[in-house]
C-alpha cells in the first residue's frame, strides 16, 4: 500500500508539532511532504507538492483553513483540525468532510485514515468540501451577539450614500475596491469581500466565486454553458455572474 502524501498546516508551533507526530505515527499510510505555519504558505506548498491529503487548522492568519480548502476544492482530501464548537462537527458529519478535534486523539486519526482509504480504494474522488464549508459558515455566525450588516455606506464624490443591504444584488471584488451593485446604482467601497462575508447574513448572501457574493433572493436563473461553466441571472441587473466550479454544489439542491 503506497502511503498518501500529506501536507499539514497550523499556526501554533506546538500544535503543528503534535500534528507532525501524529502523521509520522502512521508511516505505512502517510508520507509527510510539507508543513505550513499559515494559510498562505499552505496554499503555496499545496501547489508545489500536490499532496493527496491536507490537514488544515481552521483558524489561521492570512487565509483560514476554510479559505484554503475552498481554493483546493476537490483536488485533495481535506481534513480540518479544530478545537471549536458543535457547529463544525455537525457540518462535517453531515457531509463527507473529515475532521480532527483538538487535542488530537489517535483513534480519531485512525478513523479518518480509514475513511480516506476506503474512498481511494474505491477510486472515489476527494469529496466536495463546499456544502460543509457553507454549513460551517452558517454555524459560526449563528451567535445572536454578532451584529449583521444592515447598511452599505459609500463615498460618491463629496456625498455619502447609504442604502440597505437587502437592496444589493451582488458584491464583486474590483482590484483595490469592491463593487456594490443594486438594481438602480453601482458604487465602489473599500471594504474587502472577506470582511463583508463575515458581516452578511449567510442565509441570504452566498459566495459563488472567489471574487463574488450574491443576494440569493435576487437569483432568477442558473445558466449552464458547456460542461463546466455556470452563471447566475440576477433580478435587477443585466450582468451574468459566474459560479466557480468549487461553489456550484451549493446550487444542486435548488
Amino acid at each position: 500500500m503506497t502511503p498518501l502524501r500529506a501536507l499539514i498546516a497550523d499556526d501554533e508551533p506546538l500544535m503543528l508539532e503534535r500534528l507532525r507526530d501524529m502523521v509520522l505515527a502512521f508511516p505505512d499510510q502517510l508520507e509527510l511532504v510539507a508543513e505550513a505555519e499559515n494559510g498562505k504558505a499552505a496554499l503555496e506548498l499545496f501547489e508545489e507538492h500536490q499532496p493527496d491529503v491536507v490537514f488544515l487548522d481552521i483558524r489561521m492568519p492570512g487565509f483560514t483553513g476554510l479559505e484554503v480548502a475552498a481554493e483546493i476544492g476537490e483536488r485533495a482530501h481535506v481534513v480540518f483540525v479544530t478545537a471549536y464548537d458543535q457547529f463544525a462537527v455537525q457540518a462535517f458529519d453531515r457531509g463527507a468532510v473529515d475532521y480532527l478535534l483538538k487535542p488530537l486523539e489517535q483513534d480519531r486519526m485512525e478513523l479518518t485514515l480509514r475513511r480516506i482509504r476506503e474512498r481511494t480504494s474505491a477510486g472515489t474522488a476527494p469529496p466536495d468540501v463546499f456544502p460543509a464549508l457553507h454549513e460551517m459558515r452558517k454555524g459560526q455566525t449563528v451567535n445572536p451577539e454578532i451584529e449583521r450588516l444592515k447598511w452599505i455606506k459609500a463615498l460618491v464624490g463629496n456625498d455619502i450614500r447609504m442604502f440597505p443591504v437587502s437592496d444589493v444584488v451582488f458584491f464583486q471584488s474590483d482590484m483595490k475596491y469592491t463593487r456594490v451593485v443594486t438594481a438602480t446604482q453601482e458604487v465602489l467601497i473599500r471594504t474587502p469581500l472577506k470582511e463583508l462575508l463575515d458581516g452578511l447574513d449567510p442565509e441570504h448572501f452566498w459566495q459563488v466565486h472567489r471574487s463574488t457574493i450574491v443576494n440569493t433572493q435576487r437569483i432568477d436563473t442558473i445558466l449552464r454553458e458547456g460542461a463546466e461553466k455556470h452563471y447566475l441571472v440576477l433580478r435587477g441587473t443585466k450582468e451574468k455572474v459566474a459560479i466557480s466550479r468549487q461553489f456550484y454544489p451549493l446550487f444542486k439542491q435548488m
